[in-house]
């Protein structure tokens, strides 16, 4: 027999009794196992009679291996009988035990009761969007830097935007400390990539020049002995890099390589083009989230702890993977920005609850609505994410299985009704 108690937070207490001709079965089968171990001098393992044995295993070690082996049974039994959708790994804890009866409790998470709120009839209203001039020449600006070339300044000094080569190794106390040194290291002027204060000393420097920088840590920097210290970097220059912008003409317009794009002309109608599309996604975005925001704040929720955790340990790691891409490790990105992951998490874990319950409150419109995911929407979706990311189909299928396609298309079908019944 089982009973199921809920606390806060949509955690609960299963606790379970197993007792009669169960939990002697479990006690036998425990004892066999136990007395299969056992290593007596005169026998064999394994061969030790019954009731030789019976002297060496203690009662309380056979019963607690019969509550091993019999409590992910009794636990499954529970989470059926009272019908739980358990979200959290459950911790076991024996309450009370005897060759009688045995009494344990599980304690987990289960996925929390939406009480929803209206989510049909409401205001859904898109922006009208324009693109100037002045914002047409600020990407052909933006494209422009991006094909700019570096070239050696063979004499000068460092200006902003100049790129320095430069070796550094920071002391605090006169005592260099671990991550504070590098050797050749591209430095941009003015890309605000080091600590506050330390690119600004950099400029007027010239090549070979040795200097010493003066900062100070931020106050949340990673590593706690450096937090709001006060350190000396000696710096030197070896090579200056300027940046040197090509025309914009029609030769800049070729080298974009975009399709039927052969003079400056074509280039700014594209660009014009691509910025209105972008305006209007964006709008919609924006009248989307709106409308998210008003049927999500309607509801009422309460989400499990380990749920924000899991979704922030997830966008961690999601940004962990997007900073390896621009060759970045996470620990070198708290080096460079004085960050630490505790300070990350904190940021991180606003958002992270915020998807959490946009996901629980569309999943609950869904089964409200009796929403379906058959077959042949999942094999659109799979051939969606081959064509996006240009895979095989079956290569996808491999890499995600199907019950995770079959909730994000379930989570978009309830958001489409949302749109659907708006008053647009």
């Amino acid at each position: 027999m089982s009973t199921w108690t809920l606390k806060e937070k949509s955690t609960g207490e299963l606790k379970v009794t197993i007792e009669g001709e169960n939990w002697k079965t479990a006690q036998t089968k425990a004892f066999n196992k136990l007395a299969k171990e056992l290593e007596i001098p005169g026998f064999r393992k394994g061969s030790v009679p019954a009731a030789m044995a019976k002297k060496y295993v203690p009662a309380q070690k056979i019963m607690l291996e019969a509550v091993e082996h019999c409590a992910q049974d009794l636990l499954d039994a529970g989470i059926e009988e009272h019908s739980l959708w358990p979200i959290s790994r459950p911790e076991l804890n024996v309450e009370e035990i005897s060759e009688e009866a045995a009494t344990m409790s599980f304690t987990f998470a289960i996925k929390p009761e939406v009480k929803l709120g209206e989510y049909k009839g409401l205001a859904y209203e898109v922006e009208e969007t324009s693109v100037s001039e002045e914002e047409v020449e600020a990407e052909l600006k933006r494209i422009q830097e991006n094909f700019a070339e570096l070239e050696v300044k063979e004499d000068g000094e460092v200006e902003n935007g100049d790129t320095a080569v430069i070796d550094f190794e920071g002391f605090k106390d006169g005592v260099a400390f671990e991550g504070g040194k590098g050797e050749n290291y591209p430095l941009e002027i003015g890309s605000n990539s080091f600590i506050p204060g330390f690119e600004e000393q950099v400029i007027g420097m010239k090549k070979e020049e040795t200097k010493d920088i003066n900062v100070t840590f931020p106050e949340n920097y990673q590593a706690a002995e450096l937090a709001g210290q006060p350190v000396v970097f000696k710096v030197t220059v070896h090579e200056i890099k300027a940046k040197v912008l090509p025309e914009l003409n029609d030769d800049l317009a070729k080298d974009v390589n975009a399709p039927d794009v052969e003079t400056m002309d074509d280039l700014k109608a594209l660009i014009r083009k691509n910025q209105e599309e972008q305006k209007q996604q964006n709008a919609e975005n924006e009248a989307t989230n709106k409308l998210i925001s008003t049927v999500v704040d309607a509801c009422e929720v309460e989400i499990p702890e380990v749920m924000i955790k899991n979704e922030t340990d997830d966008m961690i790691q999601d940004y962990a993977n997007r900073l390896q891409q621009q060759g970045i490790s996470l620990t070198q990105f708290f080096q460079i920005t004085g960050q630490s992951e505790e300070t990350l998490r904190e940021q991180m874990a606003k958002d992270a609850e915020s998807k959490v319950k946009l996901r629980l409150v569309l999943d609950a419109i869904a089964t409200q609505e009796n929403l379906e995911v058959g077959e042949e929407d999942i094999d659109t979706e799979y051939g969606l994410i081959a064509s996006q990311y240009n895979m095989e189909k079956e290569k996808v299928k491999e890499l995600i299985p199907a019950s995770s396609i079959s909730y994000d298309v379930r989570l978009r079908k309830a958001l489409d009704l949302i749109k659907d019944s708006t008053n647009k």
